[in-house]
């Protein structure tokens, strides 16, 4: 499966990055069982922080949704690199949980938090179908829009 889905982030133009290192006395990523829990991932890019601020007020829900897919990829790569670059072993996304920086009025969350859904869905198909949190935050760490954790079963 490691080739189908390298094929079909391939397909979708996605590359996954170099995972970045915590900001904070945590690991990325433990292992416990046959089950991943992957750290709260931000929208990280290239150039650092994608998407600063509060949804409701400083970012739309479009460019809220963009960097939750981002999220999604950055959870794909920390699993990537804890199962020594075999996203073959990822049996399925278990749960994500959604954190969204947003104003007190917000009850959008989840129209944001489905960038991350759909774009897991899109690459694992029936692997990426996942139970899901998606909740307001009143701040999030360094200003970010949003933050995604998971939880993914892997084999053996």
């Amino acid at each position: 499966m490691s080739g189908e889905t390298e094929r079909r982030l391939a397909e979708l133009g996605v590359t996954l990055p170099t995972p970045t290192a915590p900001a904070a006395n945590y690991v990325p990523v433990v292992k416990s069982g046959n089950q991943l829990f992957v750290s709260g991932q931000l929208p990280m890019g290239a150039d650092g922080l994608t998407c600063k601020g509060k949804v409701g007020a400083d970012v739309s829900i479009e460019d809220a949704r963009e960097a939750a897919k981002l999220c999604a990829i950055n959870i794909l790569a920390q699993a990537k690199a804890a199962l020594g670059g075999d996203l073959g072993k990822l049996v399925r996304i278990v749960k994500l949980t959604g954190f969204v920086n947003s104003v007190p009025d917000f009850g959008d969350q989840p129209k944001i938090i489905n960038g991350a859904s759909d774009f897991l869905v899109d690459v694992l198909g029936d692997r990426g179908r996942h139970a899901r949190s998606a909740v307001s935050a009143g701040a999030l760490p360094f200003n970010a829009a949003v933050e995604v954790e998971a939880i993914i079963e892997v084999a053996g």
